[in-house]
């Protein structure tokens, strides 16, 4: 009898956990935890390291003074890691991770591209918000009701780079040197049709992975094209080995590319090849004003170093779903819908990269600049384009 008893209790409970796994009916649903969470996906090891801990500075100091505000009504937002490394299958194991951890709110991530693209599936079919701060590609939003970012789209960085190269400095011809991953070709496709519509001659167009550490076969190609500038569409580690080959080759072009390769690590691993290039960023400390200003102030005393694009994007990543979780019902479609409703400059988030609201994919539109290396560090260019 007691057997039986102790089976059949058994029985119940897994009955009981199978309902609330159908019903939804979790702590979280019920309005029962005592944090609010968030997930982090970013690269925290490996060589793309140094972005990842830039996201995760800028979100630490967001949630860091909310909390130290008094959190939301009292309740104290957590944060948890996902170390994608930048690579789909990371990713997406990632992304199951925090699916099943029911009091994830919402996913600031992915960084990259690639790896916000392979962990959407999931975040999609399970519900759970995935905002990037970083992912620039152009399709990321298509399709999806649960993908948001707040960064712009290659198609707008990459043309825009093409109009700074032809008004702005003058260039007649370019050379393209982009990485064979999402990020790069969207990049690049946005650069090249841009600089042909303006007239300029494409003399080159080559491409690396990011396995690659020897560049000089496609970098003999390039010089033999003479052109006015070379456009690396790629992130840092490769982009500064690009550079330092390719001024060792002799290739005197002007070296451009898009904020990928907008790190301090750029600068440190190309050394004297980094001077002068030319790097769009949707942030820019030089021309931080306002609230703006006082960020980098408080990053810096925090840090001990300047925020990144990044930092300032994850920043007011972690702003905006804060707000999303203050001004719903605190579940995950709650958190989903609030952003939705962001749909016009009236109702945006001001924060320190500007007013962020959603099209109908998600994508936002924000401001772009133009950062140049000048005595190994990154500076305002004189020239903005801005309009």
């Amino acid at each position: 009898m007691k057997r039986f008893l102790s089976v059949t209790k058994v029985c119940i409970m897994i009955i009981a956990v199978t309902v609330m796994a159908f019903t939804g009916c979790s702590k979280r649903e019920k309005g029962e935890a005592s944090v609010y969470k968030l997930g982090v996906a970013a690269p925290f090891t490996g060589q793309y390291s140094e972005y990842g801990n830039m996201v995760y500075n800028g979100i630490e100091l967001k949630v860091d003074q909310v909390n130290a505000a008094g959190g939301i009504n009292g309740k104290m937002i957590e944060l948890d890691k996902g170390d994608e490394l930048c690579d789909p299958k990371e990713a997406a194991i990632v992304a199951q991770k925090f699916i099943a951890d029911d009091e994830i709110l919402a996913v600031i991530g992915h960084l990259c591209s690639s790896a916000t693209l392979a962990a959407q599936t999931y975040y999609d079919e399970a519900g759970l918000v995935e905002f990037s701060p970083t992912s620039t590609q152009v399709d990321i939003g298509k399709g999806s009701i649960w993908t948001f970012r707040d960064v712009y789209r290659d198609d707008f960085q990459g043309k825009f780079l093409a109009k700074y190269a032809k008004e702005a400095i003058g260039k007649k011809s370019v050379a393209i040197f982009y990485e064979n991953n999402d990020y790069g070709i969207g990049l690049k496709n946005a650069f090249e049709e841009r600089a042909r519509e303006l007239g300029m001659k494409v003399k080159a167009v080559e491409a690396y992975t990011s396995q690659d550490t020897d560049f000089t076969s496609q970098l003999a190609k390039i010089k033999d094209s003479k052109p006015g500038v070379l456009f690396i569409a790629g992130l840092y580690n490769e982009g500064a080995l690009i550079a330092a080959q390719a001024r060792q080759l002799g290739i005197s072009a002007q070296i451009m590319g898009g904020d990928g390769i907008g790190s301090p690590g750029y600068i440190d691993n190309a050394a004297k090849a980094a001077e002068g290039t030319l790097i769009t960023q949707p942030f820019l400390l030089d021309a931080a004003t306002g609230k703006a200003k006082e960020f980098g102030k408080a990053f810096r005393e925090r840090y001990s170093k300047d925020p990144d694009w990044m930092a300032a994007t994850s920043y007011d990543a972690a702003g905006i779903l804060i707000d999303a979780i203050k001004n719903s019902d605190a579940t995950r479609r709650g958190v989903r819908n609030y952003l939705a409703s962001m749909d016009s400059r009236e109702k945006g988030y001001y924060g320190v990269t500007g007013i962020t609201y959603f099209d109908e994919n998600g994508d936002c539109y924000k401001p772009i600049y133009v950062m140049t290396v000048k005595d190994g560090k990154f500076v305002a260019a004189k020239k903005q384009l801005l309009d």
